[in-house]
């Protein structure tokens, strides 16, 4: 089992299952967001498969960080 104490943690790919509970967020929120933009990074691996790093989520989460409502995007 992999934890955040392991090097490799937030490096490692997992799937838009996995991905999708680490966000809080649905597998067709995620599937939306490929489509349309938006969404964090991801890697596509082949024709139907992609994969993301916990890397770029917590990226993704940390650039939609806002100080108020005033900030944030409509």
């Amino acid at each position: 089992m992999q934890t955040q104490h392991d090097p490799d943690y937030y490096d490692r790919l997992i799937d838009e299952k996995e991905a999708a509970s680490y966000l809080c967020y649905s597998v067709r929120a995620l599937q939306n967001w490929r489509v349309r933009g938006g969404g964090p990074l991801f890697i596509k691996v082949s024709g139907r498969s992609v994969r993301y790093t916990r890397r770029d989520l917590q990226d993704w989460i940390g650039a939609k960080r806002v100080a108020n409502t005033t900030c944030a995007p409509s």
